[in-house]
């Protein structure tokens, strides 16, 4: 298997809504993101696969190791001999792919968030460096493109966030920010069980949770339209890809919004094809 094939498969295997996305890009963009793309998620498995915390750490320090190499000429990994003969193209650099790792490394080492500004930090690191690196991937000409990339990253990750609530519990990882928890009097121990605690009032916590649900997605729907507010008209043609993945992630946002109890019992996702046709009625008619 060439590392070319290695990329693709690693990307197409995740289903993700980003791959619909890359459908439409000419070849070498293609292949550059995919590239970036597999990275990201080699990191993140390793968080979310390993579950020895010292094995994870290990291999996250493997990674770091394997990026410097990489950019020093000698890389070993499929991921990244697909990767850095597109990096310098498209401004690439190590510091990009450290930042990724550098944000799985929070996941190993905190699983709680006291306040937003403290989870923008982790969102800044794991989707708005992503987001830029893949806004220069697409064809950025303006320098405002780079801010509308970090606010469209932290959109992305709140809805993955939101999305992922009972899969995170389960995994002893709460990312809502324990100030929030407090507001709406949703306790930790109630989102770790995925309910209400046997014997207490069930239609409570449902209240609960529901509004404390809304809050959060509410701030994730603002949050797409602060970013494509910053959006240049000039880079919004090079941009659909990201415009596209808006598209898919409202749409699943607003899905969440309707029925938010949903996130904790199971992961809500859009089939194959409504993601391939939100995808394609952005590149047809340019809009979200």
């Amino acid at each position: 298997m060439t590392p070319q094939d290695y990329v693709q498969q690693k990307a197409a295997a995740s289903g993700s809504s980003f791959y619909y996305a890359f459908l439409f890009l000419p070849p070498e963009r293609r292949a550059a993101i995919t590239a970036f793309y597999a990275f990201c998620r080699e990191v993140d498995d390793v968080v979310d696969e390993v579950s020895d915390p010292g094995v994870a750490q290990n291999k996250l320090v493997w990674w770091q190791h394997e990026v410097a190499q990489s950019f020093a000429g000698q890389a070993q990994h499929p991921v990244m001999r697909a990767l850095m003969p597109l990096a310098a193209d498209f401004g690439i650099e190590a510091r990009h792919l450290l930042a990724v790792i550098d944000g799985c490394q929070m996941d190993l080492d905190q699983n709680r968030y006291l306040d937003f500004a403290n989870l923008q930090r982790y969102c800044h690191l794991v989707a708005g460096v992503v987001g830029e690196v893949a806004a220069g991937i697409f064809g950025q000409t303006q320098a405002q493109t780079t801010a509308y990339a970090h606010q469209l990253g932290l959109a992305f990750q709140l809805t993955n966030i939101i999305r992922d609530v009972g899969e995170d519990a389960a995994r002893g990882r709460i990312y809502l920010p324990v100030n929030e928890l407090q507001r709406f009097d949703v306790k930790a121990h109630e989102l770790l069980k995925r309910g209400a605690a046997p014997g207490t009032d069930v239609e409570d916590f449902q209240r609960r949770f529901r509004a404390l649900m809304q809050f959060q997605c509410e701030r994730a729907l603002k949050t797409y339209d602060d970013a494509l507010a910053l959006l240049p008209e000039a880079d919004r043609r090079a941009q659909k890809p990201g415009l596209m993945m808006a598209s898919i992630y409202r749409t699943l946002l607003r899905e969440i919004a309707a029925d938010p109890l949903l996130v904790l019992t199971q992961r809500v996702n859009l089939t194959p094809l409504r993601k391939f046709w939100l995808a394609w009625k952005v590149q047809a008619l340019g809009r979200l």
